[in-house]
Protein backbone atom coordinates (compact mmCIF):
# COMPACT_ATOMS: atom_id res chain seq x y z
CA UNK A 1 0.00 0.00 0.00
CA UNK A 2 1.27 3.40 -1.17
CA UNK A 3 2.30 6.12 1.54
CA UNK A 4 -0.85 8.31 -0.06
CA UNK A 5 -3.45 5.03 0.42
CA UNK A 6 -2.24 5.01 3.70
CA UNK A 7 -3.00 8.74 4.04
CA UNK A 8 -6.02 8.15 2.56
CA UNK A 9 -7.13 5.27 4.33
CA UNK A 10 -6.25 7.03 7.66
CA UNK A 11 -8.36 10.09 6.93
CA UNK A 12 -11.84 8.12 6.11
CA UNK A 13 -11.06 5.89 9.81
CA UNK A 14 -10.52 9.63 11.26
CA UNK A 15 -13.68 10.91 9.96
CA UNK A 16 -15.62 7.92 10.70
CA UNK A 17 -14.32 7.36 14.17
CA UNK A 18 -15.21 11.31 14.39
CA UNK A 19 -19.04 10.71 13.09
CA UNK A 20 -18.98 7.61 15.89
CA UNK A 21 -17.94 9.40 18.79
CA UNK A 22 -20.34 12.76 18.40
CA UNK A 23 -23.15 10.47 17.52
CA UNK A 24 -22.06 7.87 20.39
CA UNK A 25 -22.59 11.18 23.13
CA UNK A 26 -26.23 11.41 22.00
CA UNK A 27 -28.85 10.06 24.64
CA UNK A 28 -29.65 6.39 24.58
CA UNK A 29 -32.17 5.05 21.72
CA UNK A 30 -34.90 5.21 23.65
CA UNK A 31 -34.21 8.68 25.31
CA UNK A 32 -33.65 10.36 22.12
CA UNK A 33 -37.20 9.29 20.81
CA UNK A 34 -38.60 10.83 23.83
CA UNK A 35 -36.71 14.13 23.55
CA UNK A 36 -38.09 14.04 19.86
CA UNK A 37 -41.61 13.30 20.93
CA UNK A 38 -41.75 16.40 23.55
CA UNK A 39 -40.04 18.26 21.17
CA UNK A 40 -42.23 17.63 18.26
CA UNK A 41 -44.89 19.05 20.90
CA UNK A 42 -43.49 22.24 21.41
CA UNK A 43 -42.03 22.85 17.73
CA UNK A 44 -45.64 22.51 16.59
CA UNK A 45 -47.16 25.23 19.26
CA UNK A 46 -44.43 27.45 18.00
CA UNK A 47 -45.25 26.74 14.32
CA UNK A 48 -48.38 27.23 14.30
CA UNK A 49 -48.73 30.46 15.62
CA UNK A 50 -47.59 31.84 11.89
CA UNK A 51 -49.07 31.56 9.05
CA UNK A 52 -47.84 28.66 7.30
CA UNK A 53 -49.46 26.73 4.32
CA UNK A 54 -48.65 24.42 1.75
CA UNK A 55 -50.69 22.65 -0.98
CA UNK A 56 -51.00 18.78 -0.81
CA UNK A 57 -50.30 18.00 -4.60
CA UNK A 58 -52.61 14.73 -4.63
CA UNK A 59 -55.40 16.18 -3.00
CA UNK A 60 -54.99 20.07 -3.18
CA UNK A 61 -56.01 20.23 0.42
CA UNK A 62 -54.65 23.03 2.41
CA UNK A 63 -51.96 21.83 4.99
CA UNK A 64 -51.58 23.94 7.99
CA UNK A 65 -49.39 23.04 10.97
CA UNK A 66 -51.47 21.16 13.73
CA UNK A 67 -50.75 22.42 17.55
CA UNK A 68 -50.51 19.76 19.72
CA UNK A 69 -50.07 22.14 22.75
CA UNK A 70 -54.24 22.33 21.86
CA UNK A 71 -56.82 20.94 24.11
CA UNK A 72 -57.03 18.83 21.16
CA UNK A 73 -53.63 17.89 20.68
CA UNK A 74 -53.58 16.88 24.70
CA UNK A 75 -56.44 14.90 24.26
CA UNK A 76 -54.82 13.17 21.35
CA UNK A 77 -51.64 12.27 22.72
CA UNK A 78 -53.45 10.81 25.99
CA UNK A 79 -56.14 8.59 24.12
CA UNK A 80 -54.11 7.62 21.53
CA UNK A 81 -50.66 6.40 23.08
CA UNK A 82 -51.76 2.88 23.64
CA UNK A 83 -53.08 2.91 19.86
CA UNK A 84 -49.66 4.56 18.90
CA UNK A 85 -47.46 1.37 20.45
CA UNK A 86 -49.87 -1.56 19.40
CA UNK A 87 -50.58 -0.60 15.63
CA UNK A 88 -46.63 0.44 15.40
CA UNK A 89 -46.05 -2.07 12.33
CA UNK A 90 -42.57 -2.84 13.24
CA UNK A 91 -43.61 -4.09 16.21
CA UNK A 92 -45.99 -6.51 15.43
CA UNK A 93 -43.60 -7.68 12.56
CA UNK A 94 -40.64 -8.58 15.18
CA UNK A 95 -42.76 -10.53 17.18
CA UNK A 96 -44.54 -12.35 15.50
CA UNK A 97 -41.19 -13.43 13.19
CA UNK A 98 -39.35 -13.93 16.59
CA UNK A 99 -41.82 -16.54 17.90
CA UNK A 100 -40.88 -18.93 14.99
CA UNK A 101 -37.20 -17.87 14.72
CA UNK A 102 -37.31 -18.55 18.65
CA UNK A 103 -38.39 -22.16 17.94
CA UNK A 104 -35.69 -22.86 15.30
CA UNK A 105 -32.83 -21.51 17.54
CA UNK A 106 -34.50 -23.19 20.86
CA UNK A 107 -34.44 -26.63 18.77
CA UNK A 108 -30.95 -25.74 17.70
CA UNK A 109 -31.79 -25.72 13.58
CA UNK A 110 -30.04 -22.39 13.61
CA UNK A 111 -27.26 -23.79 14.95
CA UNK A 112 -26.17 -26.81 13.23
CA UNK A 113 -27.60 -24.92 10.02
CA UNK A 114 -25.50 -22.33 10.52
CA UNK A 115 -22.31 -24.57 10.89
CA UNK A 116 -22.98 -26.12 7.97
CA UNK A 117 -23.18 -23.46 6.15
CA UNK A 118 -19.43 -22.47 7.46
CA UNK A 119 -18.03 -26.03 6.98
CA UNK A 120 -19.17 -25.57 3.14
CA UNK A 121 -19.30 -22.73 1.95
CA UNK A 122 -15.70 -21.15 0.56
CA UNK A 123 -15.08 -18.10 3.43
CA UNK A 124 -13.93 -15.94 0.42
CA UNK A 125 -17.72 -15.87 -0.58
CA UNK A 126 -19.38 -15.38 2.72
CA UNK A 127 -19.25 -11.68 2.19
CA UNK A 128 -20.77 -11.61 -0.79
CA UNK A 129 -23.28 -14.30 0.10
CA UNK A 130 -24.50 -12.49 3.49
CA UNK A 131 -24.55 -8.72 1.12
CA UNK A 132 -26.51 -10.58 -2.01
CA UNK A 133 -29.05 -12.81 0.26
CA UNK A 134 -29.95 -9.35 2.35
CA UNK A 135 -31.08 -8.03 -1.45
CA UNK A 136 -32.98 -11.14 -2.02
CA UNK A 137 -34.56 -11.06 1.30
CA UNK A 138 -36.77 -7.88 0.19
CA UNK A 139 -39.36 -10.24 -1.50
CA UNK A 140 -40.57 -11.53 1.37
CA UNK A 141 -41.41 -7.87 3.38
CA UNK A 142 -38.67 -6.53 5.31
CA UNK A 143 -37.95 -10.44 7.20
CA UNK A 144 -34.44 -9.95 6.64
CA UNK A 145 -34.47 -6.96 9.14
CA UNK A 146 -35.33 -9.81 11.66
CA UNK A 147 -33.59 -12.82 10.07
CA UNK A 148 -30.39 -12.41 7.95
CA UNK A 149 -29.34 -9.30 10.01
CA UNK A 150 -28.67 -11.14 13.31
CA UNK A 151 -27.52 -13.94 11.27
CA UNK A 152 -25.13 -12.15 9.52
CA UNK A 153 -23.24 -11.01 12.42
CA UNK A 154 -23.69 -14.89 13.70
CA UNK A 155 -22.00 -16.04 10.49
CA UNK A 156 -19.19 -13.80 10.86
CA UNK A 157 -18.36 -14.64 14.68
CA UNK A 158 -17.95 -18.60 13.45
CA UNK A 159 -15.48 -17.73 11.33
CA UNK A 160 -13.22 -15.79 13.70
CA UNK A 161 -13.83 -12.46 11.84
CA UNK A 162 -15.46 -9.86 13.38
CA UNK A 163 -19.29 -9.87 14.07
CA UNK A 164 -20.35 -5.92 13.75
CA UNK A 165 -18.67 -6.09 10.20
CA UNK A 166 -21.02 -9.30 9.33
CA UNK A 167 -24.27 -7.38 11.00
CA UNK A 168 -23.13 -4.04 9.01
CA UNK A 169 -22.69 -6.24 5.49
CA UNK A 170 -26.73 -8.14 5.88
CA UNK A 171 -28.08 -4.90 7.25
CA UNK A 172 -26.15 -2.94 3.77
CA UNK A 173 -28.14 -5.85 1.83
CA UNK A 174 -31.27 -5.79 3.16
CA UNK A 175 -32.01 -1.73 3.73
CA UNK A 176 -29.39 -0.28 1.56
CA UNK A 177 -30.41 -2.66 -1.51
CA UNK A 178 -34.09 -1.88 -0.57
CA UNK A 179 -34.95 -1.21 -4.75
CA UNK A 180 -32.75 -3.82 -5.62
CA UNK A 181 -34.20 -7.87 -6.81
CA UNK A 182 -34.00 -10.82 -8.61
CA UNK A 183 -38.04 -11.31 -7.61
CA UNK A 184 -40.98 -8.43 -6.99
CA UNK A 185 -41.91 -7.41 -3.72
CA UNK A 186 -44.85 -6.19 -1.74
CA UNK A 187 -43.29 -2.50 -1.86
CA UNK A 188 -43.58 -2.62 -6.23
CA UNK A 189 -47.31 -2.91 -6.48
CA UNK A 190 -47.68 -0.23 -4.20
CA UNK A 191 -45.56 2.16 -5.43
CA UNK A 192 -47.09 1.08 -9.28
CA UNK A 193 -50.19 1.97 -8.23
CA UNK A 194 -48.96 5.83 -6.48
CA UNK A 195 -47.45 6.42 -9.69
CA UNK A 196 -50.70 5.25 -12.00
CA UNK A 197 -52.47 8.09 -10.08
CA UNK A 198 -49.80 10.43 -10.25
CA UNK A 199 -49.36 9.84 -14.12
CA UNK A 200 -53.16 10.25 -14.38
CA UNK A 201 -53.20 13.89 -13.60
CA UNK A 202 -51.69 14.07 -17.10
CA UNK A 203 -52.76 11.52 -18.75
CA UNK A 204 -55.67 9.65 -17.78
CA UNK A 205 -54.67 6.25 -19.50
CA UNK A 206 -51.65 5.66 -18.33
CA UNK A 207 -50.85 2.14 -17.23
CA UNK A 208 -47.91 2.17 -14.36
CA UNK A 209 -47.69 -1.97 -13.53
CA UNK A 210 -45.69 -3.52 -11.08
CA UNK A 211 -42.83 -4.86 -12.73
CA UNK A 212 -42.24 -1.47 -14.02
CA UNK A 213 -38.36 -0.92 -13.00
CA UNK A 214 -37.62 -4.94 -12.84
CA UNK A 215 -34.76 -4.30 -15.62
CA UNK A 216 -32.91 -2.07 -13.56
CA UNK A 217 -33.31 -3.87 -9.96
CA UNK A 218 -32.38 -7.36 -11.61
CA UNK A 219 -28.85 -5.43 -12.89
CA UNK A 220 -28.42 -3.24 -9.54
CA UNK A 221 -28.59 -6.65 -7.43
CA UNK A 222 -25.68 -7.75 -8.64
CA UNK A 223 -23.87 -4.54 -8.57
CA UNK A 224 -25.15 -3.38 -5.46
CA UNK A 225 -23.67 -7.39 -4.22
CA UNK A 226 -20.03 -6.65 -5.33
CA UNK A 227 -20.36 -2.77 -4.10
CA UNK A 228 -21.26 -3.82 -0.07
CA UNK A 229 -18.75 -6.89 -0.69
CA UNK A 230 -16.16 -3.99 -1.43
CA UNK A 231 -17.32 -1.35 1.37
CA UNK A 232 -17.02 -4.49 3.82
CA UNK A 233 -14.00 -6.11 3.48
CA UNK A 234 -11.89 -2.40 2.02
CA UNK A 235 -13.54 -0.13 4.32
CA UNK A 236 -15.16 -1.96 7.36
CA UNK A 237 -13.32 -4.86 8.20
CA UNK A 238 -10.13 -2.84 8.06
CA UNK A 239 -11.67 0.12 10.72
CA UNK A 240 -13.38 -2.27 13.11
CA UNK A 241 -10.62 -4.28 13.56
CA UNK A 242 -10.20 -7.93 15.19
CA UNK A 243 -13.45 -8.29 17.51
CA UNK A 244 -12.61 -7.92 21.29
CA UNK A 245 -16.28 -8.41 22.61
CA UNK A 246 -17.35 -11.22 24.81
CA UNK A 247 -19.41 -13.04 22.56
CA UNK A 248 -18.77 -15.96 21.92
CA UNK A 249 -18.92 -17.85 18.23
CA UNK A 250 -20.60 -21.30 17.91
CA UNK A 251 -18.59 -23.97 17.85
CA UNK A 252 -17.37 -25.67 14.12
CA UNK A 253 -17.83 -29.47 15.04
CA UNK A 254 -18.66 -31.71 12.85
CA UNK A 255 -21.96 -32.51 12.28
CA UNK A 256 -23.16 -35.51 14.76
CA UNK A 257 -25.47 -38.10 13.16
CA UNK A 258 -28.53 -36.98 15.39
CA UNK A 259 -27.83 -33.44 13.68
CA UNK A 260 -27.98 -35.09 10.78
CA UNK A 261 -31.52 -36.35 11.24
CA UNK A 262 -32.94 -33.43 12.66
CA UNK A 263 -31.32 -31.69 8.95
CA UNK A 264 -32.78 -34.23 6.98
CA UNK A 265 -36.54 -33.41 8.81
CA UNK A 266 -36.15 -30.10 8.19
CA UNK A 267 -35.38 -30.52 4.76
CA UNK A 268 -38.45 -32.98 4.26
CA UNK A 269 -40.23 -30.45 6.33
CA UNK A 270 -39.24 -27.65 3.96
CA UNK A 271 -40.09 -29.96 0.66
CA UNK A 272 -43.23 -30.15 1.96
CA UNK A 273 -44.40 -26.38 2.28
CA UNK A 274 -42.68 -25.48 -1.10
CA UNK A 275 -45.12 -27.93 -2.65
CA UNK A 276 -47.77 -26.47 -0.68
CA UNK A 277 -46.90 -23.15 -1.79
CA UNK A 278 -46.68 -24.02 -5.36
CA UNK A 279 -49.94 -25.33 -4.83
CA UNK A 280 -51.13 -22.46 -3.33
CA UNK A 281 -49.98 -19.77 -5.47
CA UNK A 282 -50.13 -21.36 -8.92
CA UNK A 283 -52.13 -19.50 -11.60
CA UNK A 284 -55.95 -21.05 -11.50
CA UNK A 285 -56.75 -20.69 -15.36
CA UNK A 286 -55.30 -23.01 -17.95
CA UNK A 287 -52.93 -25.76 -17.58
CA UNK A 288 -53.45 -29.52 -15.06
CA UNK A 289 -53.94 -26.79 -12.29
CA UNK A 290 -57.86 -26.55 -12.80
CA UNK A 291 -58.07 -29.75 -12.07
CA UNK A 292 -56.60 -29.81 -8.46
CA UNK A 293 -59.41 -28.77 -5.71
CA UNK A 294 -58.17 -25.70 -4.08
CA UNK A 295 -54.47 -24.84 -6.09
CA UNK A 296 -53.90 -20.80 -6.30
CA UNK A 297 -56.36 -20.75 -3.10
CA UNK A 298 -53.65 -17.87 -1.48
CA UNK A 299 -54.25 -15.88 -4.55
CA UNK A 300 -56.52 -12.79 -4.84
CA UNK A 301 -59.46 -14.89 -4.77
CA UNK A 302 -61.03 -12.16 -7.28
CA UNK A 303 -58.48 -11.06 -9.99
CA UNK A 304 -56.29 -14.26 -9.42
CA UNK A 305 -53.30 -11.65 -8.97
CA UNK A 306 -50.31 -12.88 -6.75
CA UNK A 307 -48.14 -9.45 -6.23
CA UNK A 308 -51.68 -7.97 -4.14
CA UNK A 309 -53.05 -11.55 -2.38
CA UNK A 310 -53.29 -13.27 0.75
CA UNK A 311 -49.65 -14.15 -0.06
CA UNK A 312 -48.03 -11.44 -0.49
CA UNK A 313 -49.74 -9.89 2.47
CA UNK A 314 -49.69 -12.56 4.94
CA UNK A 315 -45.71 -13.27 4.71
CA UNK A 316 -44.89 -12.39 8.16
CA UNK A 317 -47.35 -14.83 9.09
CA UNK A 318 -45.73 -17.70 7.16
CA UNK A 319 -42.41 -16.81 7.86
CA UNK A 320 -43.43 -17.36 11.63
CA UNK A 321 -45.62 -20.96 10.63
CA UNK A 322 -42.43 -21.94 8.30
CA UNK A 323 -39.90 -21.76 10.68
CA UNK A 324 -41.99 -23.05 13.45
CA UNK A 325 -42.29 -25.88 11.51
CA UNK A 326 -39.05 -26.62 10.24
CA UNK A 327 -37.74 -25.69 13.92
CA UNK A 328 -40.24 -28.31 15.11
CA UNK A 329 -39.09 -30.86 12.33
CA UNK A 330 -35.60 -30.42 13.01
CA UNK A 331 -36.17 -31.11 17.26
CA UNK A 332 -38.22 -33.86 16.20
CA UNK A 333 -35.19 -35.68 14.27
CA UNK A 334 -32.62 -34.34 16.29
CA UNK A 335 -34.27 -35.28 19.72
CA UNK A 336 -34.12 -31.73 20.96
CA UNK A 337 -37.69 -31.32 21.81
CA UNK A 338 -39.39 -34.08 24.07
CA UNK A 339 -42.71 -32.06 24.10
CA UNK A 340 -45.03 -29.23 23.23
CA UNK A 341 -43.36 -27.20 26.45
CA UNK A 342 -40.02 -27.05 24.81
CA UNK A 343 -41.63 -25.17 21.56
CA UNK A 344 -43.71 -22.79 23.85
CA UNK A 345 -40.12 -21.80 26.14
CA UNK A 346 -38.50 -21.40 22.65
CA UNK A 347 -40.40 -19.00 21.67
CA UNK A 348 -40.78 -17.33 25.51
CA UNK A 349 -36.91 -17.13 25.36
CA UNK A 350 -37.09 -15.32 22.15
CA UNK A 351 -39.35 -13.06 23.20
CA UNK A 352 -37.38 -12.59 26.32
CA UNK A 353 -34.09 -11.28 24.89
CA UNK A 354 -36.57 -7.91 23.32
CA UNK A 355 -37.50 -5.83 26.20
CA UNK A 356 -35.26 -3.29 25.37
CA UNK A 357 -36.78 -3.14 22.19
CA UNK A 358 -40.40 -2.96 23.12
CA UNK A 359 -38.72 0.33 25.04
CA UNK A 360 -37.48 1.42 21.77
CA UNK A 361 -40.11 1.09 20.00
CA UNK A 362 -42.78 2.90 22.73
CA UNK A 363 -41.52 6.01 22.17
CA UNK A 364 -40.53 6.00 18.66
CA UNK A 365 -43.83 5.21 17.96
CA UNK A 366 -45.11 8.34 20.35
CA UNK A 367 -42.93 10.70 18.14
CA UNK A 368 -43.71 9.42 14.69
CA UNK A 369 -47.50 9.47 15.16
CA UNK A 370 -46.93 13.19 16.99
CA UNK A 371 -44.84 14.14 13.56
CA UNK A 372 -47.72 13.00 11.07
CA UNK A 373 -50.62 14.63 13.32
CA UNK A 374 -48.97 17.91 13.42
CA UNK A 375 -48.21 17.80 9.32
CA UNK A 376 -44.70 19.54 9.95
CA UNK A 377 -42.98 16.46 8.30
CA UNK A 378 -45.98 16.75 5.24
CA UNK A 379 -44.82 20.70 4.98
CA UNK A 380 -41.60 19.77 4.72
CA UNK A 381 -41.59 17.09 2.76
CA UNK A 382 -43.80 19.56 -0.20
CA UNK A 383 -42.09 22.34 0.18
CA UNK A 384 -38.92 20.60 -0.25
CA UNK A 385 -39.82 18.68 -3.27
CA UNK A 386 -41.33 22.29 -4.62
CA UNK A 387 -38.25 23.71 -4.02
CA UNK A 388 -36.36 21.35 -6.24
CA UNK A 389 -38.78 21.37 -8.93
CA UNK A 390 -38.75 25.22 -9.89
CA UNK A 391 -34.97 24.60 -10.75
CA UNK A 392 -34.14 24.98 -13.97
CA UNK A 393 -31.17 22.22 -15.35
CA UNK A 394 -30.98 19.48 -17.63
CA UNK A 395 -32.62 16.24 -17.88
CA UNK A 396 -29.86 14.18 -16.16
CA UNK A 397 -29.14 16.92 -13.27
CA UNK A 398 -32.96 17.47 -12.40
CA UNK A 399 -33.18 13.44 -12.09
CA UNK A 400 -30.10 13.54 -9.67
CA UNK A 401 -31.66 16.09 -7.67
CA UNK A 402 -34.85 13.64 -7.30
CA UNK A 403 -32.86 11.32 -6.02
CA UNK A 404 -31.14 13.66 -3.52
CA UNK A 405 -34.04 15.37 -2.38
CA UNK A 406 -35.37 11.65 -1.77
CA UNK A 407 -32.33 10.45 0.27
CA UNK A 408 -32.80 14.11 2.24
CA UNK A 409 -36.61 12.94 2.98
CA UNK A 410 -35.55 9.78 4.07
CA UNK A 411 -33.99 10.92 7.14
CA UNK A 412 -37.25 12.67 8.24
CA UNK A 413 -39.82 10.49 6.98
CA UNK A 414 -39.34 6.84 7.13
CA UNK A 415 -41.91 5.25 5.22
CA UNK A 416 -41.57 4.45 1.16
CA UNK A 417 -45.18 4.53 0.55
CA UNK A 418 -45.64 7.81 2.42
CA UNK A 419 -43.09 9.70 1.07
CA UNK A 420 -44.19 8.55 -2.84
CA UNK A 421 -47.65 9.75 -1.92
CA UNK A 422 -46.35 12.94 -1.56
CA UNK A 423 -43.59 13.72 -4.16
CA UNK A 424 -45.11 11.27 -7.06
CA UNK A 425 -48.39 14.02 -7.83
CA UNK A 426 -45.39 16.38 -8.07
CA UNK A 427 -42.20 15.21 -9.88
CA UNK A 428 -44.34 12.73 -11.86
CA UNK A 429 -46.28 15.17 -14.42
CA UNK A 430 -43.26 17.38 -13.98
CA UNK A 431 -40.78 14.89 -15.51
CA UNK A 432 -43.63 13.76 -17.98
CA UNK A 433 -43.71 16.99 -19.24
CA UNK A 434 -40.18 17.20 -19.55
CA UNK A 435 -40.44 13.79 -21.42
CA UNK A 436 -39.54 11.41 -18.29
CA UNK A 437 -42.16 8.32 -18.16
CA UNK A 438 -43.53 7.89 -14.68
CA UNK A 439 -41.65 4.20 -14.47
CA UNK A 440 -38.17 6.12 -14.44
CA UNK A 441 -39.19 9.32 -11.78
CA UNK A 442 -40.12 6.31 -9.58
CA UNK A 443 -37.05 4.19 -10.30
CA UNK A 444 -34.87 7.56 -9.54
CA UNK A 445 -36.97 7.80 -6.19
CA UNK A 446 -36.33 4.39 -5.07
CA UNK A 447 -32.58 4.98 -5.43
CA UNK A 448 -32.21 7.83 -2.66
CA UNK A 449 -34.57 6.24 -0.52
CA UNK A 450 -32.91 3.05 -0.22
CA UNK A 451 -29.50 4.64 0.03
CA UNK A 452 -29.82 6.65 3.33
CA UNK A 453 -32.01 3.66 4.96
CA UNK A 454 -29.28 2.94 6.92
CA UNK A 455 -27.86 6.09 7.85
CA UNK A 456 -31.59 7.15 8.66
CA UNK A 457 -32.52 6.89 12.51
CA UNK A 458 -36.31 7.40 11.77
CA UNK A 459 -36.13 4.16 9.43
CA UNK A 460 -38.85 1.58 11.57
CA UNK A 461 -36.07 -0.96 12.31
CA UNK A 462 -33.14 1.31 12.76
CA UNK A 463 -33.84 0.94 16.86
CA UNK A 464 -33.91 -3.24 15.95
CA UNK A 465 -30.53 -3.01 14.77
CA UNK A 466 -28.96 -1.08 17.28
CA UNK A 467 -30.38 -3.41 20.12
CA UNK A 468 -28.56 -5.69 17.77
CA UNK A 469 -25.46 -4.57 17.87
CA UNK A 470 -25.36 -3.95 21.60
CA UNK A 471 -25.11 -7.55 21.68
CA UNK A 472 -21.90 -7.69 20.54
CA UNK A 473 -20.20 -3.88 21.61
CA UNK A 474 -22.07 -2.55 25.16
CA UNK A 475 -21.20 0.82 23.91
CA UNK A 476 -22.31 1.29 20.42
CA UNK A 477 -25.22 3.30 19.75
CA UNK A 478 -26.32 5.43 16.87
CA UNK A 479 -23.39 7.17 15.94
CA UNK A 480 -21.30 3.65 15.71
CA UNK A 481 -24.50 2.46 13.28
CA UNK A 482 -23.81 5.21 11.06
CA UNK A 483 -19.91 6.06 11.15
CA UNK A 484 -20.14 2.03 10.22
CA UNK A 485 -23.09 2.38 7.05
CA UNK A 486 -22.13 5.78 6.38
CA UNK A 487 -19.69 4.24 3.39
CA UNK A 488 -21.88 2.05 2.30
CA UNK A 489 -24.53 5.11 1.68
CA UNK A 490 -21.94 6.69 -0.40
CA UNK A 491 -20.69 4.15 -2.41
CA UNK A 492 -24.41 2.49 -3.13
CA UNK A 493 -25.05 6.31 -4.17
CA UNK A 494 -22.12 6.39 -5.97
CA UNK A 495 -22.74 2.98 -8.03
CA UNK A 496 -26.84 3.38 -8.56
CA UNK A 497 -26.27 7.55 -10.06
CA UNK A 498 -23.33 5.95 -12.47
CA UNK A 499 -26.22 2.80 -13.42
CA UNK A 500 -28.94 5.43 -13.96
CA UNK A 501 -26.82 7.86 -16.63
CA UNK A 502 -25.61 4.87 -18.04
CA UNK A 503 -29.47 4.02 -18.38
CA UNK A 504 -30.14 7.31 -20.04
CA UNK A 505 -27.55 7.80 -22.25
CA UNK A 506 -28.24 4.29 -23.99
CA UNK A 507 -32.32 4.81 -23.21
CA UNK A 508 -32.46 1.01 -22.19
CA UNK A 509 -35.89 0.19 -21.02
CA UNK A 510 -36.33 -0.31 -17.30
CA UNK A 511 -38.84 -3.02 -16.93
CA UNK A 512 -41.53 -4.98 -18.85
CA UNK A 513 -42.98 -2.12 -21.15
CA UNK A 514 -41.02 0.75 -19.07
CA UNK A 515 -39.43 3.20 -21.60
CA UNK A 516 -37.38 6.01 -19.74
CA UNK A 517 -38.58 8.48 -22.03
CA UNK A 518 -42.19 9.84 -22.21
CA UNK A 519 -44.18 11.54 -25.13
CA UNK A 520 -47.05 13.77 -24.80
Amino acid sequence: MTSSQNSDSGFISKMLGAIERVGNKLPHPATLFAIFAGGTIVLSGIVSLFDITVVHPGTQEEIRPFSLLSIEGMHMILTRMVVNFTSFAPLGTVLVALLGIGVMESSGFMSTALRKLVLSAPRQLLTFAIVFAGILSNTASEVGYVVLVPLGAMIFLAVGRNPIAGLAAAFAGVSGGYSANLLLGTIDPLLAGLSEEAAHILDASYEVNPAANYYFMFASTFFIAIAGTWVTEKIVVPRLGPYKGDAQPEELNDITNDENKGLKYAGYAFYAIVILLLWATMPVSGGVWDNIPGSGFLRDPESGDLLRSPFMSGIVAMIFVIAAIIGIAYGVGAGTLKSNTDVINGMGKSMSTLGTYIVLVFFAAQFVAYFNWTNLGLIFAIQGAEAIGSVGMGRIPLMISLVLISAVINLVIGSASAKWAIMAPVFIPMFMLLGYSPEFTQMAYRIGDSVTNIISPMMSYFALIVAFMEKYDKRAGIGTIIATMLPYSIIFLIFWLVMMIFWILMGLPIGPGAELFYTI
